[in-house]
């Protein structure tokens, strides 16, 4: 069995050249990759693209998160669901970049994103929803009607890598998450070209999982990181409690 388990973040992000296209999972700060992105930004890769629910959540968060890599200038695009802070006060390093025309965006409904990412995942180029029709999001898209209703044509939106975030694996690959580390981390994992894991728990050994708490199977998973203690981890406040 390949040996998944490597010994540094940088060492499991070495390869990703300047271009490449990046799943960045997390909702509400669980599932956040962070030390993923930390040793992202250390390495300096260039022009990224990356598909994620937000730009980052700000800063009143100081964690490190998508916005780190927006801020750092690394990032030519994103494609997400949020593009803009609860109060001007709060406004992301996304929205200031976005205003001065430094960076490109694609709003998307929460769904839509996560649907184009499942379908990634399962090998379907484009699929028909009812959401965003009437409004902005469907100008210049294909429409069609069913049973009477209009539905406009989304595509798939596949990615070269998902960095992601688990609470435990085994050396094989198989992940079980806790909280909301469920929410995109598993059709990201599935979707994406090259699947890179940080596991707040070291590696057990094959088998080590009930197989009714993996839920993203070892298959998909390329490579895998224990998050080391703080200060030199980076840990979510949330998941700690």
């Amino acid at each position: 069995m390949k040996n998944k388990v490597l010994k540094s973040f940088d060492e499991a992000v070495a390869d990703i050249p300047d271009g490449a296209s990046i799943y960045i999972p997390g909702f509400a700060g669980p599932g956040t990759p962070r030390n993923l992105i930390a040793a992202l930004i250390r390495k300096k890769a260039k022009n990224l693209v990356a598909i994620s629910n937000h730009p980052g959540a700000g800063p009143f968060d100081g964690q490190m998160d998508l916005g780190k890599l927006v801020e750092a200038g690394l990032v030519k695009k994103i494609h997400c669901c949020f593009t803009a802070a609860p109060h001007p006060s709060q406004a992301t390093a996304f929205e200031k970049l976005h205003q001065q025309g430094l960076i490109e965006g694609e709003l998307m409904p929460q769904g839509t994103l996560a649907e184009r990412i499942r379908a990634a995942a399962a090998g379907i180029p484009a699929f028909y929803v009812r959401t965003g029709v009437g409004t902005e999001m469907a100008e210049g898209k294909e429409r069609r009607a069913f049973n009477g209703k209009e539905y406009i044509l989304e595509h798939a939106l596949p990615a070269d890598y998902a960095f992601i975030r688990a609470y435990k694996c085994d050396t094989f690959g198989n992940l079980q998450y806790k909280l909301s580390q469920r929410n995109f981390n598993p059709i990201m994992a599935m979707a994406a070209k090259t699947t890179i894991v940080e596991v707040e728990q070291d590696p057990g050994p094959l088998g080590s999982i009930d197989p009714d708490q993996v839920h993203t199977p070892g298959i998909f998973v390329h490579r895998i990181v224990k998050i080391p203690p703080a200060p030199e981890g980076i840990w979510d406040r949330v998941v700690q409690r």
